[in-house]
């Protein structure tokens, strides 16, 4: 009876240690995949706070380049209205100027007509031909087209040609119009006859 019972025990001890073999294996099995899935989430969060700090970077780096971009507008507005303000004062400037310096010939030219006699009003002529080019001079105008001159087409307008061998070829002959510039500018293309 003794051995029955030890049979007995041994056989109820068995499936006792059967379970204790299984029981660990299942008890085992959910911690590594519970850690798998552990570990799995803490890569996913880091590399989601890892995004979020380069989402944060790239709407810093946004943002300032958006500032950056309105204050370049910002600043081309104020230079183009500074220079069509400075435009228009350098040319009401250059036309006070220009008027100030026509003002004492206008002046002598209300002189002059008061004269009836015609030796005085050809000096006062004479005399206001003589400030007109001075004042020309001051505006740094400087007249040409002379007789003499070689025609150039770039500064004389030719509306007339002769035919006189007392002039060289494209010599001008006559000056109908004088011609005036400043520096390389043409004011007024000089009105010439032209020989040969």
């Amino acid at each position: 009876m003794e051995e029955e019972k030890k049979i007995t025990d041994e056989v109820t001890a068995e499936p006792d240690a059967a379970e204790e073999a299984t029981a660990p294996e299942t008890a085992e099995s959910p911690a590594p995949e519970k850690k798998k899935s552990e570990k799995a989430d803490k890569k996913l969060k880091a590399q989601l706070a890892k995004q979020k700090e380069e989402l944060a970077a790239l709407e810093a780096a946004l943002a300032e380049e958006k500032d950056a971009h309105l204050r370049l507008a910002a600043e081309y507005e104020n230079f183009r209205r500074r220079s069509a303000k400075e435009k228009e004062g350098i040319y009401g400037d250059a036309v006070a100027d220009a008027v100030g310096e026509i003002l004492p010939l206008l002046d002598n030219l209300a002189r002059a007509a008061q004269f009836t006699e015609a030796d005085k009003v050809a000096e006062g002529l004479a005399m206001l031909s003589k400030m007109s080019d001075e004042m020309l001079a001051r505006l740094g105008v400087t007249p040409f087209g002379a007789v003499g001159e070689k025609f150039d087409p770039n500064i004389h307008n030719a509306v007339m040609h002769a035919e006189d061998e007392a002039f060289g070829e494209n010599e001008i002959t006559d000056v109908f119009q004088t011609g005036y510039r400043r520096g390389d500018k043409i004011i007024r293309f000089a009105m010439v006859k032209v020989a040969n």
